[in-house]
């Protein structure tokens, strides 16, 4: 099944949805990632200095790990090709112009947005008007 390309489409159907709980970005060498998967991170990406894993925070606590910044996690609900063109540049600036950082995972049905866990609620309604705007004629 593939994703919906139509930018318009895109926002106005984003349905952005804050999830429960909070969670944290991680790193661990990758030859020691196998030990961490009991951990069951949401995510997690190879780089050239370790795996980054994106753990619940209560996971992370358990470990050691270090637990700053907390951040939420906004799924985007709404299926989004992984070739669409401007819909990470459309949050993006929506949310940088609320000045809310944003880290962004995209997996193959949704888009995924990492904010700090103090700008859930303003990062949601800064989404939710970009959403309304594009609905609006």
């Amino acid at each position: 099944m593939s994703g919906i390309t139509d930018l318009n489409l895109l926002l106005s159907g984003m349905k952005p949805n804050l999830v429960e709980g909070e969670f944290v970005y991680c790193t661990v060498p990758s030859s020691t990632l196998a030990d961490h998967i009991h951990l069951e991170p949401i995510g997690f990406f190879r780089e050239g200095e370790g795996v980054t894993l994106i753990l619940p925070l209560e996971a992370a606590r358990q470990t050691g790990f270090p637990i700053a910044p907390a951040m939420r996690m906004i799924t985007l609900d709404v299926h989004s090709s992984l070739e669409a063109i401007g819909l990470t540049a459309a949050f993006a600036t929506a949310l940088g112009n609320a000045g809310i950082s944003a880290n962004v995972v995209a997996a193959y049905y949704h888009d995924h947005i990492f904010v700090p866990a103090a700008d859930a609620d303003r990062a949601m309604a800064a989404l939710q008007a970009l959403s309304a705007a594009q609905a609006t004629p």
